[in-house]
């Protein structure tokens, strides 16, 4: 039996601190522990595939929470299933003392375990839903506010005009105008569309 540690957080410059802590506090060796600075909306992750691999029957898995496992419900129960019945390893969730497999491994304890843990899955995903439009309203509401996003719009030469005349009279040739103009031939084209809309 070996004691690993899975933890998660969502992008490179959150901190996972809280986590790492809370494993030492269980006796999980720095050589079992595994990170991944990734999304939680699947489980394409490296280091949680690679432990996947390396867990054996009867080890032990410790998490901090449910939602370090993942946020989609249907795939946090089925790897939790894979994981529990298949690989036969034990889970411990350290924010939550009824998801731990090791206790109640009866009938009526692994039907309180499933029910927490569909309880909880489905808080995660809520909460990953709940960001996703928390996010949309704030965009939404930057651009009533008039900001703008994506690179800013480059400006053109005062005599951009002169130089498409040139360009669609054949006088000069499309990089040639894009040199003038101080840009690719792609933005160079597009200015011409847009100038010719307007």
């Amino acid at each position: 039996m070996k004691v690993y540690g899975y933890v998660r957080v969502s992008s490179r410059d959150q901190n996972e601190d809280r986590q790492l802590i809370a494993m030492r506090n269980v006796n999980v060796p720095e050589s079992n522990l595994y990170v991944d600075k990734v999304s939680g909306k699947d489980f394409d992750r490296p280091m949680y595939l690679k432990m996947v691999e390396t867990l054996e029957k009867d080890d032990i898995l410790y998490i901090k929470s449910i939602d370090r496992l993942g946020r989609n419900y249907n795939e946090i129960v089925d790897q939790w299933q894979y994981l529990t019945r298949v690989k036969q390893v034990d889970i411990a969730v350290l924010d939550m003392p009824l998801l731990d497999t090791r206790r109640g491994k009866d009938l009526l304890g692994t039907f309180l375990s499933d029910i927490v843990l569909q309880v909880l899955s489905f808080v995660a995903e809520n909460e990953r839903a709940n960001i996703r439009s928390r996010q949309k309203e704030g965009i939404e509401a930057a651009k009533a506010r008039g900001v703008r996003f994506g690179r800013p719009v480059m400006s053109m030469p005062d005599d951009f005009e002169a130089i498409c005349i040139s360009f669609e009279k054949g006088e000069i040739t499309a990089e040639e105008a894009a040199r003038k103009c101080g840009c690719s031939r792609s933005t160079f084209f597009s200015r011409v569309a847009r100038m010719k809309e307007g």
